[in-house]
């Protein structure tokens, strides 16, 4: 049975036949689709449409999807699930390096693909939520943390007045630290809070995004001193 959802999803994939159960079955759930068969025409459909998630096959003729995921993750804060035909950690591990949220190894179930692009636009509209109700709550629009600014009408962060390009989940993974500044947060927890509970990715990508925030917003990355680590159990945001 059809449902009515809010939402419009990208598909980027080259292989006739996957592209056509995709957008069969995504139709179905109540999403609005649009497709892109290339690296190129996925850019150009991405920024004219402004999907609210984006389903992107790693293998594609003129830009592979790394490429493509890489130069979204510039221009836009959109959840994208990242499809690989290899088993293979180096593919999963880069498309989370480039910005991905989540990746599937084909085959896959079309069941599962389906509960995990709810799942992504679900965390996105919680995530936002949750954000909106503590940002009432402490009385205004802006944090502030030393010399960082988050502006949280517009999620952008400033550091000594210069604008940082944030990754979608290096802003959420900052915010989720600054409000949580001088407490103890385990890896798991973490993954939980920004990532979801339903999130299929381990560890190491919090470790992965610790990095690159720790290269935008320290004064020296290799010797941080806002995220700090704690040994054995995971990070703590200093002042």
């Amino acid at each position: 049975m059809m449902t009515t959802v809010e939402a419009k999803i990208l598909i980027v994939e080259d292989e006739p036949t996957l592209l056509d159960t995709l957008q069969y079955n995504l139709t179905r759930q109540g999403y609005a689709v649009c497709l892109a068969k290339d690296g190129p025409a996925a850019l150009d459909v991405a920024r004219q449409e402004r999907p609210d998630l984006i389903v992107l096959d790693i293998m594609l003729p003129g830009l592979d999807g790394f490429e493509v995921c890489r130069i979204l993750r510039q221009e836009m804060n959109v959840p994208i699930l990242m499809l690989t035909a290899r088993d293979d950690e180096v593919d999963k591990v880069v498309g989370l390096e480039v910005g991905a949220d989540d990746y599937m190894t084909k085959p896959f179930s079309m069941r599962e693909l389906l509960a995990r692009v709810k799942a992504l636009l679900r965390r996105v509209r919680l995530t936002r939520a949750e954000l909106s109700m503590e940002d009432k709550a402490s009385g205004g629009d802006i944090l502030l943390s030393g010399d960082l600014k988050l502006d949280l009408t517009r999620c952008e962060v400033s550091r000594g007045g210069e604008t940082l390009r944030l990754k979608p989940k290096e802003y959420d993974l900052l915010l989720f630290f600054v409000h949580n500044r001088g407490i103890v947060l385990s890896r798991d927890l973490i993954l939980e809070r920004v990532w979801g509970w339903d999130y299929h990715g381990g560890s190491r990508t919090v470790d992965v995004h610790v990095r690159w925030l720790r290269e935008k917003i320290e004064p020296e990355p290799a010797d941080p001193v806002r995220i700090v680590t704690v040994r054995g159990v995971g990070y703590r945001f200093e002042e």
